[in-house]
C-alpha cells in the first residue's frame, strides 16, 4: 500500500509541475502537493493507530538502554524511562536467569515513574547475542533488548 502511495504522491507532484510549467501558478501547484502529503499523512496515520495499540495494563513501562549495541564487556549502560502508570522504578532484570546475567551491578538512580534511570555493567562473561532487560515498577512492566557485540 505504502507503494501505491508513494507512486501516486509522485506522480501528482510530477504533474503539478509540469501544469505549473505550463502557465497555471506555482502557487497552485504547491497547494496540489501539499493537500497531496496530508491525504498521505492521515493515511499513514490511521494505519500506525490500528497497528500499534495500547499495551495491555501491566505491561505498560517503557524502557531504553543506551548505548545500544554495546561494544565491549564490563562497559557501563544506562537504562531509563517512564513507568507507563506505574508506582516508579523498583527493579531491573537482565538476562534468562541468574546463572548467566547480562548486566551486573545495577544501581537505580533515579525511581521517578515519570522519568527513571539506572546504571549497570555489562557482564564480563557475555558473548554477543541479544538478552531481555526488564523493568519492574511496582505494577507495569516493561522489555527492551540489548544486543551485545563484544
Amino acid at each position: 500500500m505504502f507503494k501505491s502511495v508513494l507512486t501516486t504522491v509522485a506522480g501528482l507532484a510530477l504533474m503539478a509541475g509540469l501544469v505549473g510549467a505550463a502557465g497555471i501558478p506555482s502557487i497552485a501547484a504547491a497547494d496540489v502537493t501539499a493537500r497531496t502529503a496530508d491525504v498521505t499523512a492521515q493515511k499513514a496515520g490511521v494505519t500506525a493507530r490500528t497497528a500499534a495499540p495500547k499495551p495491555p495494563k501491566g505491561a505498560r513501562a517503557v524502557v531504553q538502554v543506551s548505548p545500544n549495541p554495546t561494544a565491549r564487556r564490563g562497559q557501563e549502560v544506562t537504562i531509563t524511562g517512564h513507568c507507563g502508570g506505574g508506582k516508579g522504578l523498583k527493579a531491573v532484570l537482565a538476562g534468562l536467569d541468574r546463572e548467566h546475567p547480562v548486566l551486573e551491578n545495577i544501581r537505580i538512580v533515579r525511581d521517578d515513574p515519570k522519568r527513571f534511570e539506572a546504571k549497570a555493567t555489562l557482564s564480563p562473561r557475555i558473548g554477543n547475542g541479544v538478552g531481555p532487560v526488564f523493568v519492574d515498577c511496582g505494577g507495569e512492566a516493561g522489555v527492551t533488548l540489548l544486543v551485545t557485540h563484544v
